[in-house]
């Protein structure tokens, strides 16, 4: 755990910086949602084109990821509904909790399988974050409008294909993939630029996660915080080592990193968007990044001695 713990340190201390450069004041209030913004739409998709153009990619990766990230997914999205249904917690937090069980920090996922796996790492976590991402929106979306009547109305078919058709990290995935089969390896100019922008995504995004915790929101209902967390980091990754697939250590420990990260940070923008509890889901989001400093490394080393790694 020791060396597992040291190799992910300088992730979280990213994060740790960030905090400390928003509460200093630096650069400004105004900075950190343009630079979340920029990240998201530009750089990010930038680095995900990158690497999954230019890596050897196994598409036979596909099925085994989707079933066990998609079986885990559901798995713990059943744990939170039922667990908020016997405590008897409202429509809004139930929703909060819900997205606090299964929503992963995406940008951490990345940087944590770049740093343990390098840029071939980084191409097959690419994968788990796009099935990820179109699993999140034709699920989560639908399941968060029902259970808020006051929550956002009109065709909710209609927005899950607006939202997939314009998440920039599912069409650079995409894009990245059709590179891989049509381009010629390296392309001049376009490569050069996508590699420039995606060498500093991660480590900016990373800056923003810190930059978006509110330690002062953690004010909230022990019950919610606690299923949300218990889903987050126990059944969710519980379920992608019970799900046998045949796949190597490296793969499954690249599916771990999804299991056990924290949740996302736009889960609190979705919460305000579909009826959710906004107070609640800040608490959520900031507990498990805080509680991700010791339970990541402390998961990852136990998979890896399960896994035989």
């Amino acid at each position: 755990m020791i060396t597992t713990t040291l190799l992910l340190a300088p992730v979280f201390m990213l994060v740790v910086l960030g905090n400390l450069l928003r509460r200093a004041g630096m650069p400004g209030d105004g900075f950190w949602p343009l630079a979340e913004k920029l990240g998201y739409y530009v750089m990010i998709p930038a680095l995900l084109f990158h690497k999954i153009s230019t890596a050897d990619i196994d598409i036979d990766l596909v099925v085994p990821f989707g079933l066990v990230l998609g079986g885990a997914f559901y798995v713990a999205g059943i744990f939170a509904l039922l667990a908020t249904w016997l405590l008897r917690i409202d429509a809004p937090r139930r929703a909060s909790v819900l997205q606090g069980a299964v929503r992963h920090n995406g940008f951490l996922a990345l940087a944590v399988a770049e740093r343990l796996y390098g840029s071939e790492g980084l191409a097959v976590a690419a994968l788990g974050a796009a099935i990820l991402a179109l699993i999140t929106n034709l699920s989560l979306v639908p399941v968060l409008v029902t259970l808020n009547a006051n929550g956002a109305q009109g065709s909710v078919t209609g927005k899950v294909a607006r939202d997939i058709a314009r998440n920039p990290i599912i069409l650079s995935i995409c894009a990245g993939l059709l590179g891989n089969v049509l381009l010629p390896g390296h392309v001049p100019v376009l490569h050069d630029i996508t590699g420039m922008l995606g060498a500093i995504a991660l480590p900016l995004m990373l800056l923003c996660v810190g930059a978006g915790l509110r330690l002062r929101g953690l004010k909230a209902q022990v019950a919610p915080l606690a299923v949300a967390s218990l889903g987050r980091f126990v059944v969710f990754p519980l379920c992608v080592l019970l799900i046998p697939t045949g796949l190597s250590a490296s793969q499954m420990t690249i599916m771990m990193i999804f299991a056990t990260v924290p949740t996302a940070p736009s889960s609190s923008a979705l919460a305000a968007q579909t009826g959710g509890d906004v107070p609640l889901m800040n608490a959520i989001v900031t507990l498990e990044t805080l509680l991700a400093f010791v339970t990541l490394p402390a998961t990852l080393s136990l998979a890896g001695m399960v896994l035989g790694r």
